[in-house]
C-alpha cells in the first residue's frame, strides 16, 4: 500500500503500463461512469483511452482494467468479504453528496479559498494529491458545508427551527437524481422490502 508521506506517487500501474496521473483525467473518468448515456462496453475503451497513453498496445484488458481502477482509488483495495466460502466484492450503495459536474464551481472555490490553489489554470496535480486534499477540506468552506446539508439526518434533529433550516438548505444544494429509471425502479422495489 503506498503511503502518500512515504513513497513517491505512481506514474505507472503496478503492472508497469504508464498512466495518465493528472487529477482531471481522473474526474473525467468518475463522470463517465455516472454517464448513463454510454453503454458499459463503450465505457471501457472510453476510460482505457482516458488513462493510458498507449490503449492500442493494451494486451490484456481485465489487468489494465483493474490497474485502471487501482489508481483512481489512490491504491487502495477493495474490501473483501467471505461468504459462503466465495470471496465477493462489497459494494455498499452509498448516497452521492457531491458531483464534479454540478460542484464545480463549489469544488473550486473551496480549493482556492484553503489552499490558494487554482484548479482552472494549475499545470498539472496528481490524482491522489487532489484526493487528500479534497477529503480534507474544512468544514468553513461552502462546499463543506453543502456536503453536510446532502447527508444530514433531518430525523435526528429535534429543535423545529433547525430541522426546517436543513430540509431547505437539502433541498436548495440537492443533487439532481441521475439513476437510470431501472435503477430508480429497482430502488423502489428494494424499499419496499
Amino acid at each position: 500500500m503506498y503511503n502518500l508521506i512515504l513513497n513517491k506517487l505512481p506514474k505507472s500501474t503496478p503492472n508497469k503500463l504508464k498512466i495518465r496521473t493528472d487529477f482531471r483525467e481522473s474526474i473525467k473518468f468518475e463522470l463517465l461512469m455516472q454517464d448513463n448515456t454510454i453503454k458499459d462496453s463503450d465505457k471501457v475503451i472510453i476510460a482505457l483511452k482516458l488513462y493510458y497513453y498507449k490503449p492500442s498496445e493494451i494486451t490484456n484488458i481485465k489487468t489494465a482494467v483493474d490497474d485502471m481502477l487501482w489508481f483512481y482509488r489512490c491504491g487502495k483495495d477493495i474490501k473483501i468479504k467471505e461468504n459462503n466460502d466465495i470471496d465477493k466484492r462489497v459494494e455498499k450503495k452509498q448516497k452521492q453528496i457531491y458531483s464534479y459536474e454540478f460542484d464545480a464551481e463549489y469544488i473550486y472555490s473551496a480549493f482556492m479559498e484553503q489552499y490558494k490553489i487554482d484548479l482552472n489554470s494549475i499545470q498539472y496535480l496528481h490524482w491522489w494529491k487532489f484526493k487528500a486534499l479534497f477529503t480534507s477540506l474544512n468544514e468553513n468552506v461552502l462546499f463543506s458545508k453543502i456536503m453536510e446539508f446532502r447527508t444530514i439526518k433531518l430525523s435526528k434533529i429535534k429543535d423545529k427551527s433547525m430541522k426546517e433550516y436543513y430540509s431547505k438548505m437539502k433541498k436548495l444544494y440537492a443533487l439532481p437524481d441521475m439513476r437510470s429509471e431501472e435503477e430508480k425502479e429497482e430502488d423502489f422495489a428494494n424499499a419496499l422490502w
